[in-house]
């Protein structure tokens, strides 16, 4: 083993999983398991004492289940990157695993070596769980009604969220993540169309994105969400487009 190779922790209550993973992992030459564990109370105390690289967590756990201590994990030690999976690909699911964090969402049933490549570039820091985003309109429109709901705070917490941004800079990303144009979101902030254009160059220099689709993407990456889990609303969803022409 090099000093390297990407750390994994594998939490899955079935031993035999873990196995698997690990066999996989192992042979891959470039990844270290520095631990299991079968359930969340032992992941979380497993996490802070090996500090993994990555964390792959099934869904479905005795006890805390796979969400609540990837949220744990998350909150604790925001530099590991979590892979949430689960028997089957299910839209709540996705959402929730967004919500808590989760760099990337997977059926338990992926190919060994797509789960290699989910691990290393998780471990690099990116987020696949954005294309799993894209894939599902519905699943987006719940994202980023509730990124508006946030941006439309004016808490403390909220305010150290979203620096480096302005406030201004906030109600422009609302309005990209509502689906307006340029001239839009002009008429609806009382601004000049230039004005709009200046803000969006600001955010994209500052969130180092090429694109208004992307800068929104990034605020959801970032976890630029509430966190914790829903009893019930707030989810209305709409119908407006991620981006929108300029």
């Amino acid at each position: 083993m090099t000093t390297n190779n990407v750390k994994v922790l594998i939490i899955d209550d079935h031993p035999l999983f873990r196995q698997g993973i690990r066999w996989s992992l192992e042979d891959a030459g470039d990844m270290e398991v520095v631990g299991e564990a079968e359930n969340g109370q032992e992941a979380i105390k497993l996490t802070e004492r090996l500090m993994p690289d990555v964390v792959l967590v099934d869904i479905n756990l005795p006890g805390l289940n796979g969400l609540e201590v990837a949220r744990v994990i998350k909150r604790r030690e925001p530099r590991i990157g979590i892979i949430v999976l689960s028997v089957y690909e299910d839209d709540e699911q996705l959402f929730q695993a967004i919500k808590v964090g989760a760099a990337a969402y997977s059926s338990k049933d992926v190919h060994p070596d797509d789960l290699l490549f989910y691990i290393r570039e998780v471990a690099r820091g990116k987020y696949l769980i954005n294309e799993s985003v894209l894939a599902k309109p519905h699943v987006a429109t719940r994202v980023l009604h509730q990124f508006r709901e946030l941006a439309a705070s004016e808490d403390e917490q909220t305010s150290a969220l979203f620096a480096p941004l302005t406030s201004r800079e906030i109600e422009i990303l609302d309005c990209i993540a509502r689906g307006l144009s340029n001239k839009e979101i002009a008429n609806e902030l009382s601004i000049s169309g230039q004005t709009v254009k200046n803000h969006i160059t600001s955010i994209l220099s500052k969130l180092q994105v090429n694109d208004r689709t992307m800068a929104v993407i990034y605020a959801i990456k970032r976890g630029w969400i509430k966190m914790g889990y829903d009893s019930g609303g707030g989810h209305s969803e709409d119908s407006q487009a991620l981006g929108a022409s300029s």
